[in-house]
């Protein structure tokens, strides 16, 4: 579900950073990959980012929509703390659907 619901978002029009690579230096996590392990611990009540770090790595229903990408803690609460206006848009969206005009339904 949260593959799903992650996959038909327009990340960059929500206002998330990281959607479009650098063109210099490593490249950082897509959104995608971090919003997915978010909704995975708010789902889960899973609240700290080294927890979340530690699930990345070890259950099987988080590896799969992550592409086994492990970040770790710093990146993920990086991601929360930049990224806060649009995850809320987010979960406003999640519980009620009219709220975005970019979630396009395929």
């Amino acid at each position: 579900m949260i593959e799903a619901f992650v996959v038909a978002l327009d990340l960059a029009e929500l206002g998330f950073e990281g959607v479009v690579p650098e063109r210099t230096g490593r490249p950082a996590y897509h959104a995608a990959t971090l919003l997915k392990i978010y909704i995975y611990g708010h789902f889960n009540r899973i609240q700290s980012s080294r927890r979340l770090e530690r699930e990345a790595g070890r259950k099987l229903e988080l590896m799969w929509p992550t592409g086994r990408l492990v970040p770790d803690f710093e990146t993920i609460a990086d991601f929360r703390k930049d990224n806060g206006e649009a995850i809320r848009a987010i979960c406003r969206h999640f519980v009620h659907p009219d709220s975005l005009d970019c979630f396009s339904t395929p």
